[in-house]
């Protein structure tokens, strides 16, 4: 099933690439072409291992921001101002957010291309309360 999940992450990001021209597209602004696909899903593992995506969404940073997420261009330079480097998207927790102490676990996960290079990413929380308090209003999962 894991395999099924790729495949149709990989193609998803083919279908944006074409549809973009991001395969001919020339790094803008000192970052290369980026096409990612995000996943919030309920449960631990990745969304095939043990859980149901709850929400999703593709985004294509070449030189126009694009694709399904609401907020494209807010999204790319949050990608962006991490340096490829995507635990920066949890850098900035809400200390003032009292959460419930309850194991329901949320994992989001991030994968494509990002500023010319391959990305495999997911970080599970041990409940939403938790992940939105994270992430603390990052556009990157505002969707």
């Amino acid at each position: 099933m894991r395999r099924h999940i790729t495949v149709v992450s990989a193609l998803s990001l083919l279908c944006i690439a074409g549809s973009t021209g991001l395969a001919e597209a020339q790094p803008a602004g000192g970052h290369g072409p980026s096409a990612m696909v995000f996943t919030v899903a309920q449960g631990s593992g990745a969304p095939t291992e043990s859980g149901t995506v709850l929400r999703a969404a593709t985004l294509s940073c070449a030189y126009t921001a694009e694709g399904t997420h609401p907020d494209p261009r807010a999204a790319c330079d949050a990608l962006n101002a991490t340096d490829g480097e995507l635990n920066r998207l949890l850098a900035a927790p809400d200390t003032s957010r009292a959460c419930p102490m309850y194991f329901d676990p949320v994992t989001v996960t991030a994968d494509g291309v990002l500023n010319g290079r391959r990305v495999a990413w997911k970080h599970t929380f041990s409940n939403t309360c938790v992940m939105s308090s994270t992430l603390n209003g990052n556009p990157v999962y505002a969707f």
